[in-house]
């Protein structure tokens, strides 16, 4: 996945996060679906997508079940008593200095960046010369049901021969459960989608040159085992609209400039402060 990509994603992963849906409630405080996307912007920087797909769900429970930690332990906090305690107090207090220092140049940060304005022409401008920035590659939406054996492979791909369509894929997300040894097995052998050169050579040859809703007829050899592979889906390369990439592009023109807004800010306010 290129950078524009992952920045992308990040835009996308960000606009989601308006989402108020209450997946949990601990002690009456509700945990929304926007609680646990704020931790896995922070978590991953953005970078979510990154991530191997029969991953991604985990780490969403993980992330889960550590804000539900952490209630159990402030509601029990409060309970003992100790919110009001001379510690808490006292580390609150230095905790709050700190925080209205930082809390204070963030604001005024944000503020700065949101003075910077970038023309359309500009963005349109950057656009039209960077063209090859938003290329996205080929890629494919695939399932893999991965065996020790050559012997196995052929079994399972004669079972799956005589389908196809709906009834195809069903069987083979349920043979992927039952029989495949890869880490996708729980998800019916589910890689989501990648790009070329994502997966070992000989995976990716083969997986490339299938049809949509298909299932290789001859098993797949790797230093992993053998693999039977279905296609579910498959995107051609593309390069991302002009109104597809526009936030991207202006968020990148506004940090330029706002570096050297900022520095001539700093000099300009370095000059009238009393340093001795």
């Amino acid at each position: 996945m290129n950078k524009v990509t992952m920045l992308l994603t990040a835009l996308l992963l960000t606009s989601s996060i308006a989402s108020a849906k209450t997946l949990v409630t601990v002690n009456g405080k509700a945990i929304t679906q926007k609680d646990v996307n704020t931790e896995l912007m922070s978590a991953t920087q953005g970078r979510l997508n990154q991530i191997p797909a029969d991953k991604q769900e985990t780490f969403k429970k993980q992330v889960l079940q550590q804000l539900i930690g952490k209630e159990i332990i402030y509601d029990d906090a409060k309970k003992s008593g100790i919110l009001n305690s001379p510690e808490y107090k006292t580390e609150y207090n230095k905790l709050l200095k700190r925080m209205k220092k930082e809390l204070a140049i963030q604001v005024w940060q944000k503020k700065l960046l949101g003075s910077i304005k970038i023309s359309n022409k500009a963005l349109k401008d950057y656009y039209n010369k960077n063209k090859e920035e938003f290329n996205e590659k080929a890629s494919v939406h695939a399932r893999h049901i991965l065996v020790k054996t050559k012997a196995e492979a052929q079994k399972i791909i004669a079972e799956l021969k005589p389908l196809s369509g709906a009834k195809l894929k069903a069987k083979f997300i349920e043979l992927a459960k039952k029989d495949s040894t890869g880490p996708s097995a729980p998800k019916g052998g589910d890689l989501g989608f990648f790009s070329k050169g994502q997966m070992v050579p000989a995976f990716n040859k083969r997986v490339f040159s299938m049809k949509k809703g298909t299932v290789t007829l001859t098993p797949v050899k790797t230093q992993f085992g053998y693999h039977v592979i279905y296609l579910e889906d498959k995107k051609p390369a593309v390069t991302r609209k002009f109104d597809e990439v526009k936030a991207f592009i202006e968020q990148r023109l506004k940090m330029e400039k706002f570096k050297k807004v900022f520095k001539e800010k700093m000099d300009e306010l370095q000059k009238k402060a009393i340093i001795k």
